[in-house]
């Protein structure tokens, strides 16, 4: 097995496992490997340094420190694309949806709460929905 640090035509990076090098060019010529954050297959290899030495138990904890302050910034980042570019709509998400799925609203983009019986009943009925960890907007 291999792992590769790899990079998005947006500029996100993330790691993945491959059998071997020639898997990992198979999957990339054929659009199955995508990014975790933005969706997109357009990836390649970025600069790594090689593993020469078994990493610290401190060294591996930084890393980890450092992937989820990364995860973090992205996630507050979408927070940020998503308030500036949708219609908060509270409590009322289902009921809205539904409304623009069937036309019985203008189509416009939506952010709100709904419980999980909710969002599964969109989702059954065809209603593209997405389910975001919404970070504060503070780490106290």
């Amino acid at each position: 097995m291999i792992l590769y640090e790899l990079r998005c035509e947006a500029g996100h990076g993330f790691e993945a496992w491959f059998r071997n090098s020639d898997t990992y060019d198979t999957q990339v010529a054929a659009g199955e490997v995508n990014c975790p954050v933005c969706g997109t297959s357009t990836v390649q290899k970025a600069l790594m340094a090689p593993a020469i030495a078994k990493r610290s138990a401190e060294a591996e904890g930084r890393r980890t420190h450092t992937t989820m302050a990364d995860a973090r910034r992205q996630l507050e980042a979408l927070r940020r694309r998503i308030e500036e570019n949708c219609e908060y709509v509270g409590d009322r998400f289902a009921e809205e949806a539904r409304k623009i799925h069937y036309e019985e609203a203008e189509h416009r983009d939506i952010y709100g709460e709904a419980t999980e019986s909710e969002a599964r009943e969109l989702e059954e009925e065809g209603i593209g929905v997405a389910r975001i960890p919404w970070v504060s907007r503070t780490d106290s």
